[in-house]
């Protein structure tokens, strides 16, 4: 069965469950997380996105990234997602949330009610490579000055992080 996720109103509300694909495809608010690990050094754990991603193959963005399951906590998915996808057990808090909308070339469109959520290790990745293609540390400011030279090479939504809350990332290293 297709993975569900949960539909939001704009106060983050649930209003329903609806397939994931349905629900890009008609570019529906739904609830979503992002994560971000920190290292002991202040740097960032990235992740380059799988080839087969049914959008945004091959780009870089935060650790990880993906919807909460019905009755699951954004906390709860994310540590679920986190150790899936990258292999890790991290605990996670969330920092703050906000909305985006992001239409992407194949007709899909992610409008998402997005959590950032913030932990921290310096455990080595084991990578699921069906979700993620490389992975690297970087320091924020590293990040911030290679999005700017090549804004290409990243995901919507993490530019948007990058570009709106920079300074509350910087906060929580």
């Amino acid at each position: 069965m297709e993975e569900q996720v949960i539909l939001v109103n704009e106060k983050d509300e649930p209003i329903g469950l609806m397939g994931k694909m349905e629900a890009h495809e008609k570019g529906l608010l739904h609830r979503a997380f992002s994560v971000f690990v920190f290292n002991s050094k202040q740097e960032v754990l990235l992740q380059q996105r799988a080839a087969c991603k049914y959008h945004s193959p091959n780009l870089w963005t935060n650790t990880c990234c993906s919807h909460p399951r019905a009755g699951e906590t954004n906390q709860q998915a994310g540590e679920r997602r986190l150790q899936e996808e990258m292999g890790l057990q991290v605990p996670l808090r969330e920092v703050f949330s906000f909305i985006y909308k992001a239409p992407f070339d194949n007709g899909l469109t992610e409008h998402e009610y997005d959590h950032v959520l913030v932990g921290y290790s310096d455990a080595q990745p084991q990578i699921n490579p069906e979700e993620v293609a490389s992975w690297k540390w970087l320091s924020l400011e590293a990040i911030k000055e290679d999005i700017l030279q090549a804004p290409e090479r990243y995901t919507a939504w993490f530019k948007i992080i990058f570009e709106e809350f920079y300074h509350h990332l910087l906060s929580k290293q």
